[in-house]
């Protein structure tokens, strides 16, 4: 039997990048193909949280192949079932409401809906200082597309960014399982860590 194959798209929200490359450490130990693609924003831009040629180097290193990062690269993917689960961790804010809007200029948002015409599992990991702002409607009609669903979230720092919103990234394993079964993984709506 062939491993599943994870396509693992980052978008900018770059403070969670360090969550989600130890993510595809634990998802390629798990024994996933994992095809990474990046949003051209989180290809390329050098932040205080790292070069971006560092941080592309040790993603492809992590993935033993090469990152999608151009739309040309992302669209074969669904008529060409390279994925058979697709999660984007970082899901910013930018792409969510790009994604339910069907805005489809980026490499990401071009790799998720490729993905979806195969009518395959996308699950997000949504992290954006917004989500409780401008960006929550979109996250709720994603809410409501078939086979889209969500790694459990809360809110990250609920008295400094009271709208800010960042999802749980160690339960990505967890909820890629759940997807695959066609399953919410719950509850989706977690407390704020600090609280307790």
């Amino acid at each position: 039997m062939n491993r599943l194959s994870v396509g693992f798209v980052m978008c900018g929200s770059f403070c969670t990048f360090s969550k989600a490359i130890e993510q595809l450490k634990i998802l390629r130990q798990m024994d996933y193909d994992i095809l990474p693609i990046m949003s051209y924003n989180a290809y390329k831009t050098n932040t205080r949280f790292g070069k971006a040629e560092d941080i592309n180097k040790d993603v492809e290193e992590i993935c033993g192949r090469s990152i999608i990062h151009t739309i040309e690269a992302a669209e074969p993917i669904g008529p060409k079932r390279l994925t058979d689960v697709m999660v984007i961790a970082p899901c910013t804010g930018n792409t969510i409401s790009k994604l339910s809007a069907g805005i489809t200029d980026t490499p990401a948002t071009m790799a998720a809906k490729s993905h979806l015409r195969t009518l395959r599992p996308l699950v997000l990991a949504i992290a954006t200082n917004d989500a409780l702002g401008a960006s929550a409607q979109s996250i709720g009609r994603m809410m409501n597309v078939k086979n889209v669903y969500f790694v459990p979230f809360s809110q990250d720092s609920p008295y400094k960014k009271p709208k800010s919103i960042v999802a749980h990234f160690d339960l990505i394993p967890q909820t890629i399982a759940a997807a695959i079964d066609g399953k919410q993984y719950q509850p989706m709506l977690l407390g704020n860590k600090a609280d307790y």
